[in-house]
């Protein structure tokens, strides 16, 4: 996780992963716009190629 600190007084705001966040800082009232400089962890190709074929197999039925 990333720490989002207030660009003005510096403060600890949030822990997060984002994209992009919109906070107002409650001790000096900053409105803090931050964005992600990279985009978010992705899973892993084999995951990911599972979940589209909803664990379908390609093995032929011709033995059963």
């Amino acid at each position: 996780m990333i720490e989002v600190r207030c660009g003005g007084c510096g403060r600890l705001l949030a822990k997060a992963e984002y994209v992009q966040i919109e906070i107002k800082c409650p001790r000096c009232k900053t409105l803090n716009n931050l964005k992600a400089t990279e985009p978010l962890n992705q899973a892993p190709t084999s995951a990911n190629a599972e979940e589209e074929n909803h664990g379908q197999t390609h093995h032929s039925l011709d033995g059963r």
